[in-house]
């Protein structure tokens, strides 16, 4: 049960620091483009690099973490999905260029920030 009140309160967390951050991105560099899930997308990425390679090295630390924060907080705060559907609007809406710049990125450097993730979680740990 301890595991579910984990997840619940990273989760909690995640989702709400999605919503603040992606705020905060929009109002300075606008609509135009989805920046605020791209810069959400690619700082999660770089976050489950770091965090689960410092969980892997570091053995002794509580279970709780791994549920608190890689499949609580940013299990809620990444968003594959609306990075998607935003994707998709941007194609339906005859801007075809924007959708797959949308794609490309998201995959190419949520990917680079993965394994930066991973380097930097391991000189860390």
């Amino acid at each position: 049960m301890a595991k579910y009140m984990w997840i619940g309160l990273g989760g909690a967390l995640g989702a709400i620091s999605r919503y603040v951050l992606g705020v905060w991105v929009y109002k300075r560099l606008g609509t135009g483009f989805p920046y605020g899930t791209f810069v959400i997308n690619m700082s999660g990425c770089f976050l489950i690099g770091l965090i689960v390679t410092i969980l892997d090295f570091r053995t002794g630390m509580s279970s709780a973490w791994r549920f608190a924060i890689p499949i609580g907080f940013i299990g809620a705060y990444t968003t594959f999905s609306t990075f998607e559907y935003e994707s998709l609007q941007a194609a339906q809406a005859g801007q075809p260029g924007i959708a797959l710049l949308n794609i490309a990125l998201s995959v190419v450097v949520g990917y680079l920030a993965v394994w930066v993730g991973m380097v930097v979680g391991k000189v860390v740990a």
